[in-house]
């Protein structure tokens, strides 16, 4: 089975008990009706992104779902949780395959996390096709000059933030690349 359609969804949950809160999070993502199996970090060849409303529709509640998922929780009181996917797509994406990266930290704004799982993605992506570049330069450098190379079109990433709930409620945030065959 090779999936021919992905779409990208977020979500956060917040409750006294830790699955509940994951229970929460993949409803507020959308995701919470199917049976998730998480994979690796290969998006095939020929696989469009669709947006998220139009992805659910191709998908039934019970139904058994292939995504790359990120996941993290606490119940510290406004400690900042985060997950994120990156995604980077090449420019012969009907041939060659992408990458998405999942990252999950603490601490972290949900730009610095987003750039750093979209960076992720991009740099596996780029040393699969042959690329030369500097890991130590700036992801801006980097992303400018994977795309002036004419071998990666596109990185995106998305990413969930949230503060843990001020009375130790466990809030979870998830963040994944859903897969449709």
């Amino acid at each position: 089975m090779t999936p021919t359609k992905f779409f990208l969804t977020k979500g956060v949950g917040y409750h006294q008990h830790k699955l509940s809160a994951f229970e929460l999070a993949l409803r507020n993502a959308g995701i919470a009706a199917f049976n998730l199996v998480s994979v690796s970090s290969i998006l095939p060849p020929g696989c469009k992104k669709v947006p998220r409303e139009k992805g659910l529709t191709y998908l039934k509640p019970g139904e058994i779902v292939f995504l790359v998922l990120a996941r993290n929780e606490t119940n510290e009181p406004n400690r900042l949780v985060s997950a994120s996917i990156g995604c980077a797509i090449p420019a012969d994406s009907a041939r060659k395959h992408g990458y998405l990266s999942e990252h999950h930290s603490f601490g972290e704004t949900e730009e610095k996390v987003g750039d750093f799982t979209e960076d992720l993605a991009a740099s596996m992506l780029a040393s699969t096709l042959g690329l030369k570049f500097d890991p130590s330069e700036a992801w801006d450098s980097r992303r400018q000059a994977f795309r002036l190379s004419g071998k990666i079109v596109r990185t995106t990433n998305i990413t969930q933030t949230a503060r843990g709930e001020k009375n130790g409620l466990w809030t979870t945030v998830v963040a994944a690349a859903v897969f449709i065959p």
